[in-house]
């Protein structure tokens, strides 16, 4: 078989391709543009400590600074947060576009191999529903990012195969590194492209195909083996749920081959996490899904005697899902063993030589047909797509469709307690999720530490609260959010301080770049005596990693006024949140709280406590406040009453607010009237 030699496409047709898929990708992923951050997104979106330049080098530097060690992905998130920060719909768009200019180079390259239907081969990729995963969830940007280079690395290559220019090889060689240090799933693209040559030529060749690859294949196997590594030791997959057999990892390999082609060709029921799958070698049936495969395999070494094309799919789709096959251990094993985003790029391996069928067949039908048919294909796809990527577009709505189609999902089960958790009247029903969870998987330590959580929010279940993040913490006691929220609820009982302060100081020691827990433990040792230096320098931390964060700014603001001489730099960190919020009500209290303790700013307090009734005219605490302010100036006591009393008309039980009144009314009986 003789190589295609691809024809350069016509302006017209070049043009409009390059209009259709992304504005068709825009279209058929429209609900999931505004869609929130979704389970592990805040993992991925830059976190506070790794923000500045410093954080950029640990990127690169510092295994364990990001959820993964892809450095080249999270620099490009870090690029992402200096441009947009939090705001959810620049990564969409982001992930939108590396999806619409992937399809795009696979339109460039089946125009290399002058295959047909190129044009239909990009839009179904571009369109199909199984990529949803992979487009719609912020986290997966690591996916679409990653088959550009690879797809961008692959169209090089394939320049250099006839030119042998140098130049071309090296940057085929620099896109493949930095796919492999955006995904290590890439690695397979050296033996793609064997795979490829054989298809072309019949044969390969040593010098001409097999050498040139094999720094290409030492590199991506060193890449693969230290992912393998980071996923075991760093991210965690290893233990009973991850031990496997070789005779089980053989049984899971081949049903997941059947899984992922099925999806391809019938994208029905597709779901954010399918069942994971009971993989019993005493089980018979199961059998049939490797042996099927090697028949599958069989038949198509016999075919390749006169048709290599079939074959050659084959060993590409099943080639690029290997890493994800089951034969090496990767975290997300632990809820299912297969998901949507795993077969990313393999899905090109079936649907590029489908549509080369597809589309000369319904060439031959004449017009219409020629272009009705693939525009319902088309629109078939679509149609799912946007159906799916709706779904997508917050947690509990992802999660309650995880739900619909995996009941036993102790993973969505827990996630979705977690979407419920700070929704208004839905704490009952977070709990209820978290005990399903549990029911469903007994040793979740995360389901625990969540039950702990939202029991710590119910009247009189701090008790229970206590004793789930204490098991949550036996079960995995690296698990620095049950230490965290062991911490806080300790320190609820003003005599278990020292243990909420020992348990805090732990999960600082195990995360020590998240500013809440710094924030938290500075909150309990402000409560301690003699540790309020201690409390300043958490509080200080905090504000370091997350600047924009006002509650940081405002605890330690309040920390300082303690001390009559640091009181200016609380003024500045108030200040610096209301320039952020000029309407924080918070923020314009505590202002004025410490300008009434500073010699010659009591009307400036005065001005702030009315700022802040502005914003927030039901603020208990400010109408208190503002009546002992007003209570230092001549002349003001009736209005210092009318400020107790509007403080306990919104708080019936404001003892502090009470005890300031009858003092006042003592003070001025003639304008008092006490409740």
């Amino acid at each position: 078989m003789k190589p295609a030699v691809a024809e350069p496409p016509s302006r017209r047709v070049a043009v409009s391709v390059w209009i259709a898929i992304p504005a068709a990708v825009l279209v058929a992923y429209w609900p999931a543009l505004r869609g929130t951050l979704l389970w592990d997104d805040p993992a991925h979106v830059t976190a506070p400590a790794l923000q500045s330049l410093r954080g950029l080098w640990h990127i690169w530097f510092s295994l364990g600074a990001t959820q993964q060690y892809y450095p080249l992905l999270h620099s490009v998130f870090w690029i992402e947060h200096r441009l947009w920060g939090d705001a959810v719909l620049g990564y969409h768009l982001a992930n939108l576009a590396q999806h619409a200019l992937a399809a795009y180079l696979v339109v460039l390259i089946a125009r290399r191999f002058a295959l047909p239907g190129a044009w239909l081969a990009g839009l179904v990729f571009a369109l199909h529903p199984v990529s949803v995963e992979s487009v719609a969830w912020i986290s997966e940007q690591k996916s679409t990012l990653s088959a550009v280079f690879y797809l961008a690395s692959m169209l090089v290559y394939l320049s250099y195969d006839q030119t042998r220019r140098r130049s071309s090889y090296l940057w085929a060689l620099d896109l493949f590194i930095l796919a492999l240090l955006t995904k290590t799933v890439t690695a397979t693209l050296p033996a793609a492209l064997l795979v490829i040559f054989w298809w072309q030529r019949g044969r390969l060749g040593w010098r001409r195909d097999v050498r040139p690859l094999v720094p290409w294949i030492a590199i991506g196997a060193a890449a693969g083996l230290f992912t393998a590594w980071v996923e075991r030791t760093i991210v965690g997959a290893q233990g009973p749920a991850y031990a496997l057999t070789a005779t089980q990892r053989v049984l899971l390999a081949g049903r997941a081959i059947w899984f992922y082609a099925a999806k391809v060709l019938w994208p029905a029921n597709l779901i954010f996490s399918y069942p994971r799958w009971k993989i019993d070698p005493a089980l018979w049936p199961q059998y049939l899904y490797p042996l099927g495969v090697l028949a599958v395999a069989t038949a198509l070494l016999l075919l390749a005697r006169r048709h290599r094309g079939p074959l050659a799919a084959f060993l590409l789709f099943a080639g690029t899902l290997f890493p994800v096959l089951g034969f090496f251990n990767i975290y997300p094993f632990l809820f299912s063993y297969v998901a949507d985003h795993f077969q990313y790029l393999a899905s090109l391996a079936l649907i590029v030589p489908l549509c080369s069928v597809i589309a000369p067949f319904v060439s031959r039908l004449g017009k219409p047909a020629d272009v009705a048919l693939p525009a319902v294909l088309l629109l078939m796809l679509a149609t799912l797509t946007w159906r799916q990527s709706g779904i997508y577009r917050d947690a509990e709505t992802l999660y309650r469709a995880t739900l619909v189609r995996n009941p036993t999902s102790w993973l969505a089960h827990n996630n979705l307690g977690v979407a419920l958790l700070d929704k208004p009247g839905h704490l009952a029903e977070a709990k209820t999720e978290y005990q399903a969870a549990l029911a469903l998987n007994p040793v979740d330590a995360e389901a625990h530490n969540n039950l702990g959580n939202a029991l710590a929010r119910m009247p009189g279940r701090l008790p229970e609260a206590i004793r789930e993040f204490d098991i949550a913490i036996r079960l995995e006691p690296r698990l620095a959010q049950a230490h965290q929220n062991l911490g806080n609820a300790l320190a609820r009982n003003p005599k278990r301080l020292p243990d909420s302060i020992a348990q805090l100081e732990l999960a600082i020691r195990l995360k020590p770049d998240d500013p809440q827990i710094r924030n938290d433990l500075g909150v309990t040792l402000l409560a301690a005596p003699g540790h309020l230096a201690d409390a300043i320098t958490q509080f200080q931390d905090a504000v370091q990693m997350k600047p924009d964060d006002p509650q940081f700014r405002i605890n330690l603001g309040n920390a300082l006024s303690q001390i009559p001489a640091r009181r200016p730099e609380a003024v500045a960190q108030f200040q610096a949140v209301l320039r952020s919020e000029p309407n924080d009500p918070q923020a314009h209290n505590c202002l004025a709280i410490t300008l009434a303790q500073m010699p010659g700013r009591l009307p400036e307090a005065v001005a702030e406590f009315q700022a802040a009734l502005r914003s927030d005219p039901n603020y208990a605490e400010a109408h208190n406040n503002f009546g002992r302010a007003l209570t230092q100036i001549p002349g003001r006591m009736p209005e210092a009453i009318a400020e107790y009393e509007a403080a306990l008309h919104l708080n019936p039980n404001y003892a502090q607010a009470r005890t300031n009144l009858e003092a006042a009314c003592k003070q001025d009986p003639k304008n008092c009237k006490l409740p």
